[in-house]
């Protein structure tokens, strides 16, 4: 590029401390203001700016301080307002001028899911994962995210989520009697607990055994947090939500050389983590060749329980070409993306399930009184598939409180996007697709499509569990890879977790429905959603101050 060149050129010209440090200024300014220019002429030259939406408020912010503050509510709460407004396919100006694309039409969805190599995670939302997550599945792209898929795969089946529904019904039932404890030692017949702490050390437990074998000793009263729980606490909290700082470090690389207090923080916690996991992964090496007793290992031979155990073992077998292997350092990636998808989507759903249980008290009767059906308090994954009152609230849960409300993707080339319903742009035109360049940010709206009334019908917007013994036709097209909704996103990137979820917060259910009966702590209309990674319950305080929890009153049900 001529700009480097210039200043290389400059740099070997002027070699005094003082004039490196005034070319360096300098070079930076021009680089910042090329990427600038890139940026806003990518941004004014976009084909999305012709779609239907609101006009922009304001020439820098956008819309992006209204989305913002709206989404305090509720995460795309004014993206859907403005779709009753101008219709299901809009734009509208984002920060610096950029115009993410939200559309809730079932063919586009699929074609945005299904192209996985055009349609990419964001530039500011890899680097905001990655910094929690490392390069996992959950970061990684085209290639590397396909060789990562095809090795964790075998880890994910049902034969292998059966074997690990032990570990869930334990857990379960070690949270039930740590909740039991908190009952005998309040004066009444009930206890106040905040559910959603509580469902976070729970799967945490979980995931730890079932993920890689280590005990997290969470919900274990007498056990002080360890090393390894510690570091990824770090890690979760000091990241914080997206905010412009992360976004212009996106944008210009040069601004990554910043690094924030809580950023400094979680680096060392990464080395912790990464320390850890690079023993585990050694001992798990080890006792694998040592169990086989031979130096070789043949996709056959992957048997064992949890998660890592089983993806090393699938990738240490001899019978898959080498280009297909992966490397240690993507392998330790997994371990906390393992913590992260599978600790606290459940977590978070799971409260909301008590939570809507607490506010519709029919539903949890009827619940209750299914689970009894079951003649034992340890069910199989079998067991618990066959309920259905079950495996309807666990689904209206999952479309009502997405633990993920909204995703992303950006365009690496230009492309059209099919619409099976048609729209009127901007300039009267009526179309049928959507232009999109590269770069364009187009969104997945994935709560709003699971509340839009023409699929979901006039009752979208209740929580409804009955809703599943008869859904309308329209829903067959969404994408979804599980119950006609995004919740586990579909297409290639799909969740590649979401049986061990399911099964897992189904297990959660049984124990807890079946021990207590459950009402909320506070006003419902004092509890609010945050997002950050997923859709957390607030509680706003008289003096407006919001606390992350989920208050409930919980007492011991007697069956007879």
């Amino acid at each position: 590029m001529p700009i480097v060149s210039s200043v290389v050129q400059a740099i070997r010209d002027n070699s005094s401390p003082s004039r490196l440090s005034l070319v360096f200024v300098a070079g930076t300014l021009v680089y910042v203001s090329y990427k600038t220019g890139s940026i806003v002429f990518r941004v004014l030259t976009s084909p999305l700016r012709s779609l239907p939406g609101p006009p922009s408020p304001h020439f820098f912010w956008g819309a992006g301080k209204a989305v913002a503050e709206a989404d305090k509510t509720e995460i795309g709460l004014l993206q859907e307002q403005w779709v009753e407004q101008y219709g299901p396919t809009i734009a509208y100006q984002g920060v610096f001028g950029a115009s993410p694309h939200h559309i809730l039409n079932s063919s586009a969805i699929n074609h945005i899911l299904t192209n996985d190599y055009i349609y990419q995670k964001p530039r500011m939302s890899r680097i905001h994962l990655s910094r929690i997550v490392g390069q996992g599945v959950l970061v990684a792209e085209e290639d590397q995210h396909r060789n990562q898929r095809r090795v964790l795969n075998p880890a994910f089946g049902p034969a292998q989520v059966r074997e690990l529904t032990e570990i869930f019904v334990e857990k379960s039932q070690l949270l039930r009697d740590r909740w039991l404890d908190e009952i005998e030692k309040s004066s009444a017949d009930n206890a106040h607990v905040d559910a959603m702490s509580w469902l976070s050390k729970a799967t945490l437990d979980i995931i730890g055994l079932a993920g890689f074998n280590y005990n997290f000793d969470a919900l274990s009263p007498d056990v002080e947090t360890n090393e390894l729980n510690e570091a990824f606490n770090t890690i979760f909290t000091t990241q914080g939500r997206l905010n412009l700082f992360v976004v212009l470090q996106a944008m210009l690389p040069i601004l990554r050389i910043f690094k924030s207090k809580g950023e400094r923080k979680s680096a060392e916690a990464q080395k912790t983590m990464r320390r850890i996991g690079l023993q585990l992964i050694a001992e798990k090496k080890a006792s694998i060749l040592a169990a086989s007793g031979q130096s070789n290992v043949e996709r056959k031979d992957v048997l064992g329980r949890d998660l890592l155990t089983l993806l090393i073992k699938a990738n240490m077998a001899t019978d898959i070409p080498e280009s297909q292997r992966l490397t240690d350092e993507e392998v330790l990636s997994q371990v906390p993306t393992f913590i992260v998808a599978g600790h606290e989507t459940t977590s978070t759903a799971t409260t909301w399930a008590l939570f809507a249980l607490t506010q519709h008290p029919k539903v949890q009767r009827k619940l209750r009184d299914e689970l009894y059906t079951i003649p034992t308090e340890n069910p199989t994954m079998d067991e618990l598939q066959a309920l259905p009152y079950l495996d309807m609230v666990v689904k209206e849960v999952l479309r009502y409180y997405s633990p993920v409300p909204l995703s992303a993707r950006s365009a690496m080339k230009d492309d059209v996007i099919p619409c099976s319903t048609p729209y009127t742009d901007k300039d009267g035109v009526q179309r049928d697709h959507v232009r999109v360049k590269k770069h364009d940010v187009v969104a997945i709206p994935i709560l709003a499509l699971s509340r839009y009334k023409p699929y979901w019908g006039e009752d979208a917007k209740e929580f409804k569990p009955e809703r599943w013994e008869h859904l309308p036709d329209a829903v067959a097209s969404i994408p979804g890879v599980f119950g006609n909704t995004l919740s586990f996103l579909g297409g290639p990137r799909s969740c590649i977790g979401y049986r061990f979820s399911l099964v897992e917060m189904k297990a959660l259910l049984f124990t807890l429905i079946r021990s207590f009966e459950f009402e909320l702590g506070v006003p419902a209309d004092k509890v609010k959603k945050r997002t950050a990674i997923v859709q957390r319950p607030i509680v706003v305080g008289d003096d407006d101050k919001e606390e992350g929890k989920m208050p409930l009153f919980i007492r011991p049900y007697v069956h007879t």
